[in-house]
């Protein structure tokens, strides 16, 4: 069963990790934020909009359509005046025109038909001002099937379960195709990289079991039953031992695409 975002029960499921010196290293090697207005559609627990204030944003703005991830978002911002939230989605954000300097679109667009990612650009290129940048940042289906190992452990969920690839890559756009839309929506520069981004250091293979449980941040593992959540489990624990492991580095690999507002 799909994750819902709706529920209450999972309001603080995007809220209680922090984005890693690995994105932030990114993000600053991609845009200038320090004094900026970043907006961060899609930003379900804040994490990442928390990380642009810690990046010294002069104005940050959360956008989700889920009222409970919001409430979640709101709980973990008390001390950070710079940062607002607001109910929208990524077709229609609710922000003026020309209102912000930065947009970004982090694990949102698989949520997204394909047919809804030129109208998605083309609502970020409408609330940018001239020469604004908006960050993409999503997994191919390449991506996604790169083999587990000890950093890349969502390799392991697809090796166990294989059924979990056709669900995963049908709902990821191929860069091709983002690009496209991207240019379609008007951006005139478009570029792509490569980030391989820690998720977490997990300092026992105890935390990790206790992570992977809980489906933390991972809509992927609602598509498995409990019983079948419970193998993938030892599964891991299996692989990490064979590997000699017992503190475990976990990397998400992730493409981002920069597009560039003409200045005119």
């Amino acid at each position: 069963m799909a994750i819902d975002f709706h529920a209450e029960k999972n309001r603080f499921t995007y809220t209680r990790r922090h984005a890693d010196v690995s994105w932030t290293a990114m993000i600053e090697k991609l845009v200038e934020v320090r004094g900026r207005h970043a907006v961060d559609i899609g930003c379900g627990g804040g994490i990442y909009t928390r990380a642009f204030a810690h990046l010294g944003a002069g104005q940050v703005t959360g956008v989700d359509f889920s009222l409970e991830m919001l409430a979640g978002a709101r709980t973990q911002t008390v001390g950070y005046p710079q940062i607002a939230y607001y109910n929208g989605n990524a077709l229609a954000t609710g922000l003026a025109d020309a209102a912000c300097d930065i947009v970004l679109k982090r694990a949102l667009t698989h949520h997204l038909k394909v047919e809804d990612l030129v109208p998605s650009f083309a609502e970020s290129l409408r609330i940018l001002r001239p020469g604004g940048t908006l960050l993409v940042q999503n997994r191919t289906p390449e991506d996604c099937l790169m083999p587990g190992s000890e950093t890349n452990l969502r390799g392991y969920f697809f090796e166990l379960y294989p059924r979990l690839i056709e669900r995963e890559t049908r709902r990821r756009h191929s860069s091709a195709t983002m690009v496209e839309s991207l240019r379609t929506a008007g951006f005139q520069i478009v570029e792509e990289h490569k980030l391989w981004e820690t998720r977490k250091v997990y300092p026992d293979l105890e935390d990790l079991a206790a992570d992977l449980l809980t489906r933390t941040g991972r809509s992927i593992l609602h598509e498995l039953s409990d019983p079948e959540l419970q193998e993938l489990v030892a599964h891991i624990q299996e692989q990490m031992l064979f590997r000699g492991m017992q503190e475990v580095l976990e990397q998400d690999r992730w493409t981002i695409w920069k597009a560039v507002k003409a200045t005119e």
